[in-house]
């Protein structure tokens, strides 16, 4: 684990230096813009944070993907209950997800331990992969009122007839969807929230997207807690970091769920758009 000291300025132990008072004040604020971000979209755990801490703030890639990752963790458990609580959460959904996502990870780890291949290289091309990805994830919401036409027009009518909460009609898509996101946020801390939503929303347009990011929320909980945790096991965690970016993320997250009933579907959407193609930039660059 990695711990950050406080340093002082002209030998006084009273008073902090400026960078120090600076840190106090900027990673609750990262925090808390990240949090309202992930509380309306469900993007914001990987796709945004882990570039702005290794890009913008100077840190580490393996221990920003580790913290990260139990960042994300703990900031989403917070806006699984809040959306749970307002019934943003599609049940059925949500266990198909956690079962199939879990079971991804462990086959990515069990395939890394097997093969033991050259983890930077193969995580420089996901990262690449998933940054053109996010473009084109943008752009799908972008026209996405006219995907969805076209899905309900042309979707069979087991599909389009199923109740809110049921994955029926397309059970093997979001098992093999759960498995993919699995393998991918345990390589890259990327994926969970940035590809889910968008790929949730194509494949079950019957649920309104404030009860897919509520779910894409809550399933990522236990998905980014294991691999953060396997992470941190090796000392891949700032916990300084950490706590510093959480005392601004629980309030945020909390707020970004209460507002998602709230905002317009459209605002959501163009905010969702924004969050991507920046994610997008970040890791192409």
């Amino acid at each position: 684990m990695s711990f950050r000291r406080v340093t002082t300025c002209g030998g006084d132990p009273t008073i902090l230096c400026m960078s120090e008072l600076f840190s106090f004040i900027h990673l609750p604020a990262i925090g808390f813009a990240i949090g309202i971000i992930i509380g309306l979209t469900g993007v914001g755990g990987g796709s945004l944070m882990t570039p702005i801490l290794v890009g913008g703030l100077g840190i580490p890639p393996a221990i920003a993907v580790g913290t990260d990752l139990l960042f994300a963790s703990i900031t989403k458990s917070f806006g699984a209950v809040a959306h749970w609580r307002v019934g943003n959460v599609a049940k059925r959904l949500l266990v198909v997800l956690i079962a199939s996502s879990l079971t991804g990870a462990a086959l990515a780890f069990a395939v890394i331990h097997q093969l033991q291949p050259n983890i930077e290289a193969l995580n420089k091309v996901i990262k690449t992969s998933l940054g053109i990805a996010l473009f084109i994830t943008a752009f799908a919401l972008l026209i996405r009122p006219w995907l969805l036409k076209f899905r309900r027009t042309h979707a069979s009518l087991a599909t389009t007839a199923a109740p809110a909460q049921d994955v029926q009609g397309n059970l093997w898509a979001t098992v093999a969807l759960g498995c993919v996101i699995g393998a991918v946020v345990t390589l890259s801390s990327v994926g969970a929230g940035a590809i889910g939503v968008t790929a949730l929303l194509l494949l079950h347009p019957s649920l309104p997207i404030s009860r897919i990011v509520g779910t894409d929320i809550a399933y990522a909980v236990p998905l980014t807690a294991a691999a953060g945790l396997a992470h941190a096991s090796v000392g891949h965690l700032d916990v300084n970091l950490l706590i510093g970016l959480l005392l601004g993320s629980v309030p945020g997250i909390l707020l970004g769920a209460r507002l998602s009933q709230r905002v317009p579907e459209v605002a959501t959407r163009s905010l969702l758009v924004a969050a991507l193609s920046f994610a997008g930039v970040k890791l192409v660059a």
